[in-house]
């Protein structure tokens, strides 16, 4: 099905997928010289504001307990992966990547690494916006809670943090939104966070649901819901940073296209881990609402599915669901790459593809 359109590849100067790349560390750490400065710094005049320091205070009261609020707050100090600030850096590097428009010749002064000052705001809004969303997600059902989850005040405690500081930083990129003064962009960002709200929403309420194991959905709603809460915010933001420099629509359809489909290869590739890493653990966790586990039961039928719901794991790396679901990835790469043709040759030009390399390479 997307094998074919994985072989065309993609014309012109930028390579085929099957050629590899370099490691996702060394791809963000080349990405983020070509910017201009680490974007794990991208949000630091929000971190050190004294309102955001005083809910950082509170939040260690919740040291020794099990809120995953905790696990969000020590991923923003260690991010091994390099994944937190990607948005950012895709928007940073986007931006560059399309350089000034004609109709923009006479704010080039306001340039720095060949990024204007609008879209290195944006880029910031991008990230806080992200990072708001992953402190919600933070907040526990509290109905759900068991006793070794650990005292209910504790819990109780931890969702009052995660609230308000998601809301916080969700408030702040709102205002630094509102200082942009374009109201296109306005309406694209604000979108984004809708189609976010949606997303979760969604993704909460089937979770709930006592039939969630075996619920029956197809790829196609898959990647509606994955556009929803992982894709819309990248690819408007990209689609946004185009606006600020008054580029063509033509160049910001290119845009929101490459936000669109690097980040559903992204999602693809998070979803593959615990099927093709090869030092993968008989016990590490996947989704069954993640794309293998989709695509195998699309092909094996839905009466299958339920007899084989307690031997998931390997029917799905035995069957044909891992191999459709690296081949819709890598269709999302290229789809990503023929985005990018529509762009000059440059450094970030090269940099958002080898992000596109580093997110469609399997062992």
């Amino acid at each position: 099905m997307w094998g074919a359109l994985l072989r065309r590849g993609v014309r012109g100067g930028l390579r085929c997928l099957s050629s590899g790349g370099p490691p996702w560390s060394q791809v963000v750490s080349e990405a983020e010289k070509i910017v201009g400065y680490p974007t794990s710094f991208m949000s630091l005049r929000c971190l050190l504001s004294d309102e955001l320091s005083n809910i950082a205070m509170q939040v260690r009261k919740l040291v020794g307990t099990k809120h995953p609020l905790l696990d969000t707050a020590r991923g923003f100090v260690y991010d091994s992966r390099n994944n937190l600030q990607m948005r950012g850096l895709v928007v940073l590097l986007i931006s560059k990547a399309a350089g000034p428009s004609t109709a923009e010749l006479s704010f080039q002064h306001d340039m720095v690494s060949g990024i204007y000052s609008s879209q290195r705001s944006l880029a910031e809004i991008t990230e806080l916006i992200h990072t708001a969303f992953l402190v919600h997600r933070g907040i526990v059902n509290i109905g759900e809670l068991k006793s070794c989850d650990g005292p209910l005040k504790d819990m109780q405690f931890g969702n009052k943090m995660a609230v308000l500081s998601g809301d916080f930083l969700l408030a702040n990129a709102c205002t630094s939104l509102a200082q942009l003064q374009n109201t296109k962009v306005v309406e694209l960002i604000s979108s984004a966070i809708g189609d976010l709200v949606q997303g979760i929403y969604y993704e909460n309420s089937k979770s709930s649901e006592e039939n969630c194991l075996t619920d029956d959905i197809g790829i196609s709603r898959w990647k509606e819901q994955v556009f929803l809460s992982h894709s819309a915010l990248l690819a408007k933001s990209c689609q946004a940073a185009m606006e600020l420099a008054k580029h063509s629509a033509e160049i910001q359809d290119m845009a929101f296209q490459y936000g669109k489909h690097m980040s559903m290869s992204h999602k693809l590739h998070s979803d593959l881990q615990p099927f093709v890493k090869e030092t993968s653990s008989d016990t590490m966790a996947f989704s069954l609402n993640s794309a293998p586990a989709i695509l195998h039961q699309e092909f094996r039928g839905r009466e299958a599915w339920l007899k084989q719901i307690r031997e998931l794991r390997e029917a799905i790396k035995a069957g044909k669901g891992v191999t459709s679901a690296i081949d819709l990835c890598r269709c999302h790469g290229n789809r990503a790459l023929a985005a990018l043709e529509r762009f000059p040759p440059s450094e970030a030009r090269d940099a958002l593809a080898n992000i596109v390399y580093a997110v469609t390479k399997f062992p």
